[in-house]
């Protein structure tokens, strides 16, 4: 897809940079949502930075706050009009800008409610998120409302800046959108059809970030695996290979990938790749082929399970996560077992668990059969229960084994600990000095614990 030219966008940043000369103006950002959410969040910090704002972490200290919103689950929505109901009167008593962005603002009955019942400076949409300097802007010089949503496809966006928190570990955004239309999801409707980057930009960013000492890179997009790039870098396989060929770069993860599109070059780049972590995310949905159907997933409970055979036959030590889906419309008990026995089967190292909810504008809004919460929420206690004990059994593996461990930082509960992770996503708290932060090193597993393992480094 052909890049937009945002040369007039960024011109804003000066723009609002040279109001805000002199001023010490401060931002909160709050994200919802998945690691593209993040990323545009990353985007929309580094923008903000360069126009003299610094980053708060403090709701009450702001000048302007901004929301960036997920439309996945019904209790974004809740969280959303809390905390516009939240900063009410900081907007009111201190002249607070108020901007929300991301994927919420895509829905039509959302910005509806928001602009009737809420008081806002700015909303702005996926697509739109280049134009924020211009939409703050008019909103600061024009004392207006600015709403700048856009209902088509966006378009293939280059050179925003952007800021990371995190200096070890970055992710990269090589495809935004989805063409799958799974019939509980929104986001086609909110992120629109797929669009590729370009593989040189996505390799230069990354090349980029290895110079900076980032050590591990994800790979980000609605389905990676049906990635479309520029010959000769023209699908994911190739795409994953490039990128293991860059120097500095220890580890790749990616997320996320789509069981229908998983071709054998992409799981022969897996096993062959040393970079590339050998936990693979597939997303499940349900393991009831009744129902992956009203799901519009295109794939069997048979398909899935053969896929997840010839990875185990393909690649060495590979492990697996998943996405569950736990009561969607038409679920019965036996669609539900059937589910619990694919746990059984593939006994997956990480399993993210949610209760469906239904969203406006998905064909599953409208199916009859709808589970009752009740139901719903007994199917998805005897899942956590059935992930808790495999966890606990899957622990108990690693103990003894040593691990190729990326330091990431201190233990969030220990300052005197370090901490990392496994090529299978486990974390690992160990004793050690801070100079060992940013490098990869060998830990022996000594014991383990229910959601991390204890390990001491090999000297």
């Amino acid at each position: 897809m052909e890049k937009l030219d945002i040369t007039n966008e960024l011109k804003y940043i000066q723009k609002v940079k040279e109001l805000n000369s002199g001023k010490s103006l401060k931002y909160y950002i709050m994200t919802m949502g998945c690691q593209l959410n993040e990323n545009d969040s990353e985007k929309l910090c580094g923008m903000l930075e360069e126009m003299n704002y610094t980053k708060t972490d403090i709701l009450t200290d702001a000048n302007l706050v901004i929301f960036n919103t997920c439309c996945v689950r019904e209790n974004a929505e809740e969280r959303l009009f809390g905390k516009l109901g939240e900063v009410k009167k900081l907007r009111e008593q201190n002249g607070t800008i108020v901007a929300i962005g991301g994927c919420m603002m895509q829905e039509e009955h959302i910005v509806d409610k928001i602009k009737s019942s809420y008081q806002y400076d700015v909303i702005f949409g996926t697509h739109t998120l280049h134009k924020f300097p211009h939409d703050l802007y008019c909103a600061i010089v024009e004392n207006k409302k600015i709403n700048d949503i856009l209902d088509i496809d966006g378009d293939i966006i280059e050179g925003l800046p952007i800021k990371r928190d995190d200096n070890i570990k970055a992710s990269v955004t090589i495809m935004n959108g989805c063409n799958n239309f799974c019939s509980y999801c929104i986001v086609p409707y909110v992120r629109g059809r797929e669009r590729s980057r370009d593989p040189q930009d996505i390799l230069n960013e990354i090349k980029g970030l290895a110079k900076q000492g980032y050590k591990e890179i994800t790979l980000l997009g609605q389905n990676v695996n049906s990635y479309k790039g520029i010959a000769p870098i023209d699908t994911f396989a190739k795409l994953l290979i490039e990128v293991n060929k860059i120097d500095g770069i220890d580890k790749i993860r990616f997320v996320s990938p789509h069981p229908k599109d998983f071709t054998d070059d992409v799981i022969d780049a897996i096993a062959k790749c040393e970079k590339v972590s050998k936990l693979v995310h597939l997303p499940l949905q349900s393991g009831s082929t009744k129902v992956l159907k009203l799901m519009n997933r295109k794939y069997t409970k048979e398909q899935y399970l053969d896929l997840v055979k010839k990875m185990k036959d393909r690649i060495p030590n590979v492990k697996f996560s998943t996405d569950i889906i736990v009561g969607f419309a038409g679920e019965t008990e036996e669609d539900f077992e059937d589910t619990l026995d694919v746990v059984r089967k593939v006994n997956f190292e990480q399993i993210f668990m949610f209760i469906y909810s239904i969203r406006v504008g998905t064909p599953g809004a409208k199916m009859p059969n709808q589970v009752p919460d009740e139901i719903k929420h007994k199917r998805f206690d005897r899942l956590k229960k059935l992930y808790e004990d495999s966890v606990k059994e899957n622990n108990q593996a690693y103990t003894g084994k040593t691990e190729k461990i990326l330091v990431e930082g201190c233990s969030k509960n220990n300052e005197e600990m370090l901490t990392g992770r496994t090529d299978s996503n486990k974390v690992v708290v160990f004793a050690g000095d801070k100079s060992l932060i940013g490098n990869s090193i060998l830990v022996k597993i000594t014991s383990e614990h229910m959601w991390y393992l204890k390990g001491e480094v090999v000297e």
